[in-house]
């Protein structure tokens, strides 16, 4: 299992359900001056990764405000973190989390969540629950790391 930036992001782009791939896509060339692709690979096969952005990502352009708050103190926002449905159960988002924190020994963290269940996850990783964000039909919790 190798950790390493992803330079050819459409590649991850490609493991990504079809609905996430439709919510980043159309903006990427926006902001891929600003966004890191951290990726897990199984001999030469993307099996799990995600997105450091250092600026609001699309999809959290309805919650502008907060999002320059936690990137006006340094933090970094964490956006689609996937790892393959026939890959889940082994530690490898744990996994992925852990070697981004090594490769930003002090860095600082920030993600949503919308499905309540990955909360005990995020929080055995070290992430807190900060508060819950309003988005129409759909609640995000945020969570801050370091907590």
């Amino acid at each position: 299992m190798n950790f390493e930036k992803c330079f050819e992001v459409e590649s991850f782009f490609s493991i990504l359900p079809l609905d996430w791939q439709e919510s980043i896509l159309p903006f990427w060339d926006d902001y891929k001056a600003s966004t890191e692709c951290f990726v897990l690979k199984e001999e030469d096969d993307i099996i799990a990764g995600g997105l450091v952005f250092s600026e609001c990502p699309p999809d959290m352009l309805y919650a502008k405000q907060q999002a320059d708050f936690w990137f006006d103190t340094g933090y970094k926002y964490l956006g689609f973190i996937y790892v393959l449905e026939s890959k889940r159960g082994q530690n490898l988002g744990s996994l992925w989390l852990n070697s981004l924190k090594d490769t930003y020994m002090h860095g600082k963290f920030w993600l949503t969540i919308e499905d309540i269940n990955l909360h005990h996850f995020y929080v055995k990783n070290g992430f807190r629950y900060v508060k819950t964000l309003d988005h129409g039909e759909q609640e995000e919790g945020l969570y801050i790391y370091p907590n």
